[in-house]
């Protein structure tokens, strides 16, 4: 069987398309694709995002924003977006998600780490519905 390819978009892809990509690695175990990019993306991850990832043993190291396109989306079984609304492509067969995930930009890593459990509890359900 293929790994699914999904493909988280946000704005600037320096913080929640960014956690919600490395909690579906780590969580998916090599078992789904994972991508992310950005509407307008930013010029490096969120560094309150980099902390609470690294304070649960997991990297957002060497991550650079990229820009989402109309190829990324096409290519992916799965595209959840996260604020980056109408900017998104959308292709006849391709599973979307829109996630009401609070930005964590300028916010303190208290609420970052909220933030942060909010995107994984919906990346397991995500896990979940994929691969049984």
């Amino acid at each position: 069987m293929n790994r699914p390819v999904v493909l988280f978009a946000c704005i600037h892809n320096s913080g929640r398309s960014v956690a919600a990509k490395v909690l579906t690695e780590h969580h998916g175990a090599g078992r789904v694709d994972v991508r992310s990019a950005g509407s307008e993306p930013g010029s490096a991850v969120n560094p309150a995002v980099a902390q609470v990832l690294a304070e649960r043993g997991m990297s957002a190291e060497g991550h650079l924003p990229s820009q989402l396109t109309h190829d990324g989306v096409r290519e992916a079984d799965v595209v959840v977006t996260m604020g980056c609304g109408e900017t998104c492509p959308v292709f006849p067969g391709t599973r979307y998600e829109d996630w009401a995930v609070a930005d964590p930009k300028g916010r303190p890593v208290d609420v970052v780490r909220g933030i942060v459990d909010d995107v994984e509890q919906r990346v397991l359900v995500l896990l979940r519905s994929l691969l049984g």
